[in-house]
């Protein structure tokens, strides 16, 4: 099943319910169904062609969302760009990916010379066109990786990739399809973890609301004047909601995404927050979700480091150096094959061929398997090598945030010249230093232990909501 059928069923099944309350309005799915398709009968009529690429530079509003499957809907593929992007990151994008047309915010001028631009509250509107669309391509997206390990890479995204996706996200995570009472908060962008739910919701018939940006204050003014029952958000966006001091029972799903979490902040999430929490993993070679802890896992106190067990469809293995299946508990690298996992990068076979081989996607993240439960242990290239040691970040990140006011952490590893690599500890909230060194010595092994650990206002954060450890890291070169 393709995008656009989801949407002409959805339209049909679900006329006159409300399917998106954002920043430009409120649509009912009928509405929503007839933008997308007459917008996609317009795009064509520009003179796109079906695979042709075209780049989206929005918010999260409405527009965003018919954009996304008004693209699907007439075969073209879409090319985010996320705003908070330097222009220099969007040149780089669009000459990477070829594109040939633009839909764009008219708060954002990348300043391309592209055939077809498509201006929200200018041209946008003029575009729309009646009659229906007969187009299909098996690309659907090209979605860049954030390049924090190199020059970003297109990822090959198709209908399948994303229906595997819609599939997972709506029996693995939610549990089953969404009622239609239910209501998803986009609080943090759609261009990432929360577009995930974008599909399941517009499938079930279920209203979704659309904030401009993460806004810890928006996000329970939304719960609570919204009637929002599930939303998604990144552990800095969880960490920011904590600091409110305020409870969101009303909640039956936060799930959170994009980096591991500390067991520690965890429970002060289940405790202060929702109990009902979920975590999926995945990456955007391998579209989400690859494994998930549901709800009745995190009431097991044992689990809440766990990333889960693997999705419907899901293989996974943990391999050695030579691509060899190691025992359980053994750490070696993740791997996963499915239909989940991408069609390839784009424009550069080499890369794909390294990183798929006999049809398992290597992820370069480290962990275990015990119990068909998947333990994260680090990303590869976060591995800190110090005295002839490995010691893993995330180990000792969730140590530091068992101290009581310490808000977000980040361990990385520094060049010296007597260990080889030094452990650096950095954290934001009110804790001291010297109560964050004395809980390090009381729970780590004297080789865990940071060499140096600050207190910061702050943490430079990526594109996608998460702390950016190549910038903390280029602050000790």
């Amino acid at each position: 099943m393709d995008v656009g059928t989801l949407v002409t069923r959805a339209a049909r099944r679900y006329a006159d319910r409300i399917a998106l309350d954002g920043p430009q309005g409120t649509s009912t799915f009928a509405e929503l169904g007839d933008r997308v398709q007459r917008l996609a009968r317009g795009l064509l009529e520009l003179g796109l062609k079906p695979g042709d690429r075209v780049l989206d530079l929005q918010p999260n509003q409405n527009t965003y969302v018919e954009t996304d499957l008004a693209l699907a809907t007439a075969g073209l593929v879409r090319v985010a760009l996320n705003y908070r992007l330097h222009a220099d990151d969007w040149a780089r994008i669009a000459e990477d990916s070829g594109a040939v047309g633009i839909i764009r915010d008219p708060r954002y001028d990348p300043g391309l010379d592209l055939p077809h631009q498509v201006v929200i509250g200018e041209n946008y509107e003029r575009i729309m066109a009646a009659g229906s669309v007969d187009a299909h391509h098996e690309l659907v997206s090209l979605n860049y990786t954030s390049g924090t390990t190199g020059r970003p890479k297109g990822v090959r995204r198709t209908h399948r990739n994303r229906y595997a996706s819609l599939m997972n996200m709506t029996y693995d995570v939610l549990g089953g399809p969404p009622g239609p009472d239910d209501v998803y908060l986009h609080a943090g962008p759609i261009t990432h973890t929360s577009g995930l739910f974008l599909l399941p919701f517009l499938a079930a018939g279920a209203t979704q609301v659309i904030l401009p940006q993460f806004d810890a204050a928006s996000v329970v003014d939304a719960v609570r004047t919204k009637g929002v029952t599930h939303t998604a958000l990144v552990p800095t966006m969880v960490a920011r909601l904590l600091a409110t001091g305020e409870s969101l029972p009303e909640l039956r799903m936060l799930a959170y995404a994009g980096a591991p979490m500390a067991p520690e902040q965890i429970r002060q999430a289940m405790a202060q927050l929702t109990p009902n929490l979920v975590q999926y993993y995945g990456l955007v070679e391998a579209i989400p979700p690859v494994t998930i802890l549901d709800a009745a896992d995190h009431a097991r106190d044992d689990l809440l480091a766990s990333a889960g067990r693997p999705g419907i469809g899901v293989d996974l293995r943990i391999v050695d150096e030579e691509g060899r299946p190691v025992a359980d508990g053994v750490i070696g690298e993740v791997v996963t094959r499915g239909e989940h996992v991408m069609g390839g990068y784009w424009g550069v076979a080499g890369d794909t061929h390294r990183v798929v081989r006999d049809g398992w996607l290597h992820t370069g993240d480290l962990g275990r398997l015990e119990n068909d439960r998947l333990w994260l242990v680090d990303r590869k290239g976060d591995m800190i090598i110090t005295g002839g040691y490995n010691v893993y970040p995330s180990e000792v990140e969730a140590v530091i945030a068992e101290v009581p006011g310490v808000r977000e952490v980040a361990v990385i590893g520094v060049a010296d010249p007597d260990w080889g690599q030094r452990i650096v500890a950095l954290y934001t909230g009110t804790a001291t230093p010297e109560e964050v060194d004395k809980h390090c010595r009381n729970r780590l092994a004297s080789f865990k232990k940071p060499k140096e650990i600050h207190a910061r206002a702050d943490f430079p954060l990526n594109s996608t909501g998460k702390i950016a450890k190549n910038v903390l890291r280029a602050e000790y070169v």
